[in-house]
């Protein structure tokens, strides 16, 4: 971090970025290191979803964390490429659940060289990963992140599992979001607190403002998905209805609108259709109904949660930082 900041000057995510760029690009260094299997293909799609525009959110956690706790070495750089790897590796396999085509505006690796090396790359980086931390002989570590991989894969089946329900409900929903992305984001929280030996109870606040933050995130990326700007956000708005799911703001739609909008939302989820003039009738039932504005509520009042798990901390840089962060995480781009 560099010198001589204080809280009253990170205000904002490009203030954090600048305040620990260089602890990131020591991520991304680590990152590139670690990308060295002696099969050539491995490293080709690996560097290709890992180059593909990634904040590296959780590593920027992990290091957050680990500062705010007090710790002053690097590890906490190799640990948070070997979360990059892990989270990775999750989105080359979700892109073969979803079928999907784009990730970040680029073509995702199993429209490239198809669906089992993707699947194939993602076992890799997760062992990869796993190999590489267990080489620090830390019981806390493995601890976490073994139950983090573990909520992640039952996150993806309850999430197929409810493809296609119009009837899941809200607490159902949030419970997908916890295990599929608060989980991991959580435990990086969590490793930045271990490595910086903070007493339990600090380790478990940082774990809850790691899932309050990721729950908040994901809620926030679900409402964007039929609000954002569709270049930018890199994927077709409404893939998530297309997808058969059903995200907080469709949820929310459901228990409002008519009989009649219902059933048409209903097909479309059973279809896996949606053309133009059905989301042009959808987003105007949510305006109508308040289905984004209530969506995006709910993502901040788990922003207020994380903030509120950071009171017993001293008031320090790192913690500023978080705090952005956590903002941050309902106020991306649109």
């Amino acid at each position: 971090m560099k010198n001589g900041l204080t809280t009253t000057t990170i205000r904002t995510m490009a203030d954090v970025w600048e305040a620990y760029r260089d602890e990131l690009e020591g991520v991304e260094d680590q990152v590139r290191k670690n990308v060295d299997s002696t099969v050539a293909l491995v490293n080709t799609v690996a560097a290709h979803i890992l180059s593909s525009g990634g904040k590296r959110i959780r590593p920027l956690l992990l290091l957050l964390c680990a500062r705010l706790c007090g710790y002053t070495a690097k590890d906490d750089l190799i640990l948070g490429s070997l979360v990059e790897f892990i989270h990775t590796a999750t989105l080359l396999h979700d892109d073969v659940v979803d079928d999907a085509d784009l990730r970040r505006g680029r073509r995702t690796a199993r429209k490239v060289w198809g669906n089992q090396i993707s699947i194939l790359v993602g076992d890799y980086l997760y062992s990869k990963a796993i190999c590489k931390i267990v080489g620090f002989q830390n019981q806390g570590i493995n601890e976490v992140l073994s139950e983090a991989c573990r909520k992640m894969a039952e996150g993806e089946v309850l999430q197929l599992y409810y493809n296609g329900n119009p009837l899941i409900t809200e607490s159902e929903y949030l419970r997908i979001v916890e295990h599929k992305t608060a989980g991991l984001i959580a435990a990086s929280c969590r490793i930045g607190a271990i490595v910086g030996e903070a007493p339990f109870e600090q380790q478990a606040a940082l774990f809850r403002f790691g899932q309050h933050i990721g729950i908040a995130f994901q809620l926030a990326d679900d409402t964007l998905d039929y609000v954002a700007n569709g270049d930018r956000l890199g994927k077709t708005l409404g893939q998530d209805l297309r997808q058969g799911r059903a995200t907080l703001p469709l949820l929310h739609l459901l228990q409002h609108c008519s009989a009649e909008d219902k059933q048409m939302i209903k097909d479309r989820m059973e279809t896996r259709t949606l053309n133009e003039a059905d989301l042009l009738r959808l987003l105007s039932l949510m305006k109508d109904y308040g289905s984004i504005v209530y969506a995006m509520e709910r993502a901040r009042e788990f922003v207020v949660a994380a903030k509120r798990d950071l009171v017993s901390f001293e008031d320090t840089p790192p913690k500023r930082a978080l705090s952005v962060v956590a903002d941050y995480m309902v106020n991306r781009d649109r």
